[in-house]
C-alpha cells in the first residue's frame, strides 16, 4: 500500500515536473508577454504574496466557496432524500430538475445580482443555485439505490424514522454525498471566479479581471496557481480521505 501512493506521487512529481518544462520551453520559443515563462509567474506569485495581497483575495474567495458549499451540499443531500425516497415527488419534480441541470450558470448569475443586487447574498445565492441540482441528483440516485432488505429489518426493529434515517439509510447514502461533494467542489469554485468577476469588488475573480484589463498574464497566471494550490490541498486532505471512508464499508 505505501509503496503504491509513493509511486503514485512519483509520476505525479514527474508528470508536474515535465509540464513546467515544456511551458518553460514554450515561453522561450515564443517569447511574448502573453506566455510568460514559470520564474515570471513565479516572480508575481511571490510579490503578490508579500504584499499580502494573494492571501487577502483568496481568502475571500475561499469564504465564498466554503458557505456556497456547504449551502448547496446541505439543500442539495435533502432534496435528493426526498425525491429518491418518495415517488410521486421525484415524477413530479424530475422536470424541474432537468431545467434547473440545463440552466446557464452565467444567466443564473445575472439574474441573481439583478433581482438581489450586488451583494454577497446574490453572489452566495447564485453559486448555490448552480450546484443544488447536480447533488440533488446523485443523493437521489443514491437514495433509490438504499437496500429494502435494511429498511425492512428496521422497520422490524421499529427504529423509527430519525433513527433509521441516521443509523440505515445515510450510511448507504455517504458514497453518493461524497461523490457529488467531490465533483461539486471543482464546480463551485468555477463559478465563485465567474461571480466576482461579474460584480464583486474583491477575491480572485476580481483580481483575474483587473489583470486582465492591465494585460498582466504573470499576475493572472499567479493567482490562478494559488487558488488551484489551495482546491487541490482540500481534494487531497479532506475530500479523498472521506470518499474512501465512505466506501470502506464496500470492501
Amino acid at each position: 500500500m505505501g509503496s503504491d501512493v509513493f509511486k503514485s506521487l512519483t509520476w505525479s512529481i514527474a508528470s508536474l515536473a515535465c509540464l513546467i518544462i515544456i511551458w518553460w520551453v514554450a515561453a522561450g520559443w515564443i517569447d511574448s508577454r502573453n506566455l510568460p515563462g514559470p520564474h515570471e509567474v513565479l516572480n508575481a506569485f511571490t510579490a503578490a504574496a508579500a504584499s499580502g495581497e494573494l492571501f487577502y483575495h483568496v481568502g475571500v474567495t475561499l469564504a465564498r466557496v466554503v458557505v456556497s458549499f456547504f449551502l448547496a451540499m446541505a439543500i442539495g443531500s435533502v432534496t435528493g432524500i426526498v425525491l429518491g425516497r418518495n415517488v410521486k415527488a421525484d415524477t413530479f419534480f424530475d422536470s424541474w430538475l432537468v431545467l434547473a441541470l440545463n440552466l446557464p450558470a452565467l444567466v443564473t448569475i445575472i439574474l441573481c445580482y439583478i433581482w438581489f443586487g450586488l451583494t454577497e447574498v446574490a453572489a452566495i445565492t447564485a453559486v448555490a443555485i448552480n450546484k443544488i441540482p447536480n447533488v440533488a441528483v446523485t443523493v437521489r440516485e443514491g437514495a433509490k439505490a438504499v437496500s429494502k432488505e435494511l429498511q425492512e429489518m428496521a422497520q422490524a426493529y421499529r427504529f423509527g424514522r430519525w433513527k433509521t434515517l441516521r443509523h440505515v439509510i445515510l450510511p448507504q447514502l455517504n458514497p453518493f454525498i461524497a461523490a457529488s461533494a467531490r465533483s461539486g467542489l471543482a464546480l463551485v469554485w468555477k463559478i465563485v471566479l465567474v461571480v466576482e468577476l461579474l460584480g464583486r469588488s474583491n477575491g480572485v475573480g476580481f483580481q483575474l479581471h483587473l489583470f486582465f484589463q492591465l494585460f498582466d498574464v504573470a499576475s493572472l497566471l499567479a493567482y490562478a496557481i494559488a487558488f488551484i494550490i489551495v482546491v487541490q490541498l482540500i481534494e487531497l486532505l479532506i475530500l479523498q480521505p472521506w470518499e474512501r471512508a465512505a466506501n470502506r464499508w464496500r470492501s
